[in-house]
């Protein structure tokens, strides 16, 4: 009878163990692959983090540091007990290779780090990936590029104040997509203060000017810079009944910086629209 108990008492701590040992190799809670990758088979998602907003340095052409902004994930990636240890390096080009099928391409890939960066551009969004693979594991931090959305906007009265003091005022607030120049909708807060602008001066005349970073060619970024420059100087015109003649739209391209463009921040502040007094 003892032997039976003993028996029966084995097993289940046997069992008990099997579980705990299975319960450990399943993904963490609320975690997922990101779409652009599914995961190198029998891993399991033994770390996650999704901010909405952060930053990420990785290495990028001429093994030179880049920082950049936007939508992070990072998540880190188990083989699960007594799997086939695929190798670091069939690891890494697996992502390499699923990436560059849809338009990737590896800025870094170091054998000594095991570590690569891949770009790539996809529906107006750049995504940034780090993959560093381990004989057992691997993690890939992805960074969708995209500027912070700017929650406050500049009032009416401050605009005022900035075009007569200095004759001239940038505003930020008014979103494009990447080479587009259709004002997206998160842009109406700063377009109703600019007609305010025109509600509190009823003399006010302006030059609507659109500005770009040096990103793309000098000649495409001309017309860009104007369409978006007559894309606004139109929506105030016919959404808030501004008489066009008060509006003289122009683009300058990047001809007029007030930042760096070496600079992810840079660019972000040069990439605006200026409301220049006639």
């Amino acid at each position: 009878m003892k032997i039976r108990l003993a028996v029966i008492l084995g097993m289940v701590f046997v069992l008990t163990g099997f579980g705990l040992s299975m319960a450990a190799e399943q993904d963490v809670k609320g975690s997922k692959d990101h779409p652009l990758l599914s995961r190198m088979p029998d891993f399991f998602i033994s770390a996650y983090q999704d901010n909405e907003f952060a930053s990420q340095k990785f290495i990028g052409q001429d093994k030179q540091p880049v920082m950049v902004e936007g939508h992070k994930y990072y998540i880190e990636y188990k083989l699960k007990k007594d799997a086939a240890k695929p190798g670091e390096l069939k690891i890494r080009r697996n992502i390499q290779e699923a990436l560059k099928k849809i338009g990737g391409n590896v800025l870094f890939d170091d054998n000594f780090n095991r570590a690569s960066t891949i770009v790539l551009q996809k529906e107006d969004k750049e995504f940034w990936a780090e993959v560093r693979s381990y004989d057992q594991m691997y993690r890939l931090t992805i960074i969708e590029k995209e500027g912070m959305k700017q929650e406050v906007v500049a009032s009416a009265e401050v605009m005022g104040n900035d075009i007569n003091a200095t004759g001239h005022v940038s505003i930020y607030g008014i979103y494009f997509d990447t080479g587009k120049s259709e004002i997206k909708p998160e842009s109406a807060a700063a377009i109703s203060e600019i007609a305010k602008l025109f509600g509190n001066d009823a003399e006010l005349k302006v030059y609507v000017v659109g500005h770009t970073d040096n990103v793309g060619s000098f000649d495409s970024n001309m017309k860009l810079s104007k369409d978006r420059a007559d894309a606004v100087a139109k929506t105030l015109a016919g959404k808030h009944g501004i008489a066009s003649e008060r509006l003289k739209s122009h683009g300058v391209s990047s001809l007029a910086p007030i930042a760096s463009n070496d600079t992810e921040d840079g660019k972000a502040k040069n990439r605006r629209v200026e409301l220049v007094k006639q």
